[in-house]
């Protein structure tokens, strides 16, 4: 397993890449000794193990040690102390939003992190369901990895390779996917939007907003406040 953390990339007026919003990808592995002699390698070698079991703990140390400092080494300079969303699935091994060890480590050096959780039963909410993964994946198969340690590298490898014209074009989808939902008042019955974006692309650069109709807003907020769910 790994966790990807990614941003949306950022360009200048001219298209020119300022910020890949590559954040990081981290293997779900421990480094253990061998414990006898083999062929390959001598007894207390340090051999890659994936992590059986997946706690808070362990996602509580991957966020503190791996993602937060990844954040705060990559994000452009000039948004340190605006909020910064990492947004996490649903999966009981994740740890709470006000997780008071996290909170401490993601405010500091004068950064605003906080963690969201994505809501549930919306893979189209989550910008590494949406495409990413698939993405990075076709890149991997090309390096047919035999080993662990194979693996990993093939998966960053990919990781890096994916270009960051592709990942912006996800975040729009993204953007597009929120107002399908509001429309349909929460269900995930709705097809994915087409925007023509290699077209759009093609007159410009591609928008970082997408209009929404400021009378859906307020239905959709009428909508909640009466306590409907869809």
């Amino acid at each position: 397993m790994f966790l990807v953390a990614v941003a949306r990339p950022r360009f200048d007026s001219e298209g020119n890449k300022i910020f890949s919003g590559k954040i990081g990808v981290f293997p779900l592995v421990r480094q253990e000794p061998t414990k006898r002699n083999s062929i390959n390698r001598r007894a207390g070698s340090l051999v890659t193990k994936p992590i059986a079991s997946i706690t808070k703990e362990v996602s509580r140390q991957f966020l503190i040690e791996h993602v937060v400092p990844a954040i705060k080494e990559k994000w452009p300079r000039d948004s340190i102390g605006e909020p910064i969303y990492i947004q996490q699935d649903n999966a009981r091994c994740y740890i709470d939003p006000d997780d008071n060890e996290f909170c401490r480590v993601a405010t500091e050096d004068g950064f605003n992190i906080r963690l969201m959780n994505q809501p549930p039963n919306s893979p189209d909410l989550n910008i590494l369901d949406l495409g990413f993964f698939n993405g990075i994946q076709s890149l991997q198969y090309k390096e047919a990895p035999k080993t662990v340690d194979d693996l990993i590298a093939a998966m960053v490898k990919s990781f890096e390779s994916f270009l960051a014209v592709k990942s912006n074009k996800i975040f729009l989808t993204l953007k597009c996917c929120m107002v399908e939902i509001m429309k349909v008042r929460g269900s995930n019955k709705y097809d994915l939007p087409h925007m023509r974006k290699e077209v759009m692309e093609k007159e410009g650069p591609l928008p970082n907003q997408i209009k929404c109709d400021p009378k859906l807003v307020q239905e959709v907020m009428e909508y909640l406040s009466c306590g409907n769910i869809g």
